[in-house]
């Protein structure tokens, strides 16, 4: 068995290279390894191996983020990070559903989660506060343990936690070095969140794997990114959709001359990516003639990494995904369980390799309702077309795509029904040339009472993370009901058309 897993043994054989930039710091991949062991020291406080308990972790996308990660798993443990922009209620129900035993958290962030820990008796270690360096005995880790919990709303009103072996975060990494032809030159901007898969596994996991340099942000910053863009820092470029739109926005409203040190940054890099929502043909073609780089675009969730892309080299069509990446088996299966062999008939994308995650954290039955004969269903709808598969769209109207994020209408609503004032909601996702989809809410409010779209945004600014508050309201007598009495989302779309 070798003595560590195989992320920390290629940082160790990065040795002094810069793997990320950070606020005008430089942390070296060698200074990583030590300070991860020093976090995993901490943890251990005595113990041998913490037996995939696990470690939620409270982290700015720093080296603190990185040093925190390997850390954990360094001690055996399972990592869960946690949203910078979380509410109380959502991080609790976080630690209480995965039975987390110690959290990590740093900085003035610490602040954020302390009442938590203290209220369940959950072991708060602070980063800050943690030696700077000190030799640590730390256990052998099998890859084929568990090594993370990223959460996901799913299709119920209850996020579910997905389940990844080091065996299978690695399969995903390897996947996309060998696809997207990472190199150990590439430098990166890093300004996704990091409780998703997207900055998670496809930027930062898979650069500091071939042993690439990464610069973070605590946020996207338009301004920030444009200069470094212009003073061409990076090789490679990834994104959602919005983003892309945004710069768009930006660089048409710039003089030619203010403009020119930009666009040749942004055409000089090898690759640009965008993902996580579908991105419009009309946005894919406006980039390429504002910048001659033709965006490849990539299919993936939470659940199975990167399942299809568009190639590296050849065609990177607009609307469509690609075909499956290394490794990775894909079909098309239709409503009577039959494959669509079939080019232009449309079927549920399944997924099947070592990409695939574990199981849905305690859920027996979810997990077992989402595999037939081994194979993952997604719930994504797709055709095949001349080579490409192009996605249509969810299965379930209750899984809504904004900015990047999968959002659970279901569970928008059950935080919408505790405003005073509301006695019926539907949420909706709406097509949106920005979002890809806008959070749209049709409600029923108590007689005599009124409610508008600022005054139902300000309410929920500290009950639900930004990126589900509704950005569209309509307020209705009744909602539209089948037979059975249970609201029909598509007849409430259009109301909004």
């Amino acid at each position: 068995m070798k003595t560590q897993l195989p992320i920390i043994e290629r940082a160790i054989a990065h040795g002094n290279r810069i793997a990320m930039q950070a606020s005008g710091r430089e942390t070296s991949y060698q200074q990583l390894v030590e300070a991860s062991a020093v976090v995993a020291k901490s943890l251990l406080n005595g113990m041998e191996n913490l037996d995939e308990a696990r470690v939620a972790f409270l982290v700015a996308p720093t080296e603190s983020y990185i040093q925190s990660q390997w850390g954990i798993w360094r001690a055996g443990g399972v990592a869960v990070p946690l949203s910078l922009s979380a509410t109380e209620k959502e991080l609790e129900y976080t630690l209480m559903d995965s039975r987390t035993s110690t959290v990590i958290a740093a900085g003035d962030l610490a602040g954020k989660i302390e009442p938590l820990c203290k209220r369940h008796s959950i072991r708060l270690l602070l980063f800050d506060d943690l030696p700077i360096n000190g030799s640590a005995n730390l256990p052998q880790v099998s890859t084929d343990r568990r090594a993370m919990i990223l959460y996901t709303s799913g299709t119920t009103s209850k996020p579910k936690g997905v389940v990844t072996t080091h065996t299978c975060i690695q399969a995903q990494i390897e996947s996309l070095i060998e696809a997207w032809h990472w190199q150990p030159s590439d430098r990166i901007p890093l300004f996704l969140p990091l409780h998703h898969i997207h900055g998670i596994i496809n930027i930062m996991s898979c650069a500091l794997w071939i042993g690439a340099e990464i610069e973070s942000f605590p946020r996207f910053n338009l301004d920030s990114i444009l200069d470094r863009v212009a003073n061409r820092a990076y090789t490679v470029f990834m994104a959602v959709p919005t983003i892309y739109v945004k710069l768009i926005e930006a660089l048409e409203q710039m003089d030619a001359s203010q403009r020119e040190d930009i666009i040749r940054g942004f055409g000089e890099m090898r690759l640009m990516i965008s993902g996580s929502a579908a991105l419009p043909a009309s946005v894919h073609q406006k980039w390429t003639e504002l910048t001659g780089q033709e965006l490849l675009e990539r299919y993936g969730m939470t659940e199975i990494g990167m399942a299809l892309s568009n190639p590296y080299e050849g065609e990177r069509r607009p609307g469509a995904v690609g075909q499956p990446l290394p490794g990775v088996e894909v079909r098309l299966q239709n409503e009577t369980g039959e494959t669509v062999q079939e080019e232009g008939l449309s079927g549920e994308i399944q997924v099947r390799g070592p990409n695939v995650f574990e199981q849905y954290w305690d859920r027996a039955e979810a997990t077992s309702d989402s595999f037939v004969d081994g194979w993952f269903k997604t719930g994504d709808m797709a055709v095949f077309e001349n080579g490409y598969y192009r996605i249509m769209g969810r299965s379930s109207v209750d899984i809504i795509k904004s900015g990047g994020y999968k959002l659970s209408a279901l569970e928008i609503e059950a935080s919408l029904l505790d405003h005073p004032m509301i006695t019926q909601c539907a949420i909706v996702g709406v097509a949106d040339e920005t979002w890809g989809e806008t959070v749209a809410a049709a409600v029923v409010i108590r007689s005599g009472e009124s409610l508008d779209l600022n005054s139902l945004q300000a309410w929920c600014k500290d009950r639900i993370s930004l990126y589900k508050i509704p950005r569209m309201l309509i307020v209705v007598d009744e909602l539209p009901r089948n037979a059975m009495g249970k609201v029909t989302k598509p007849a409430v779309s259009k109301l909004f058309e």
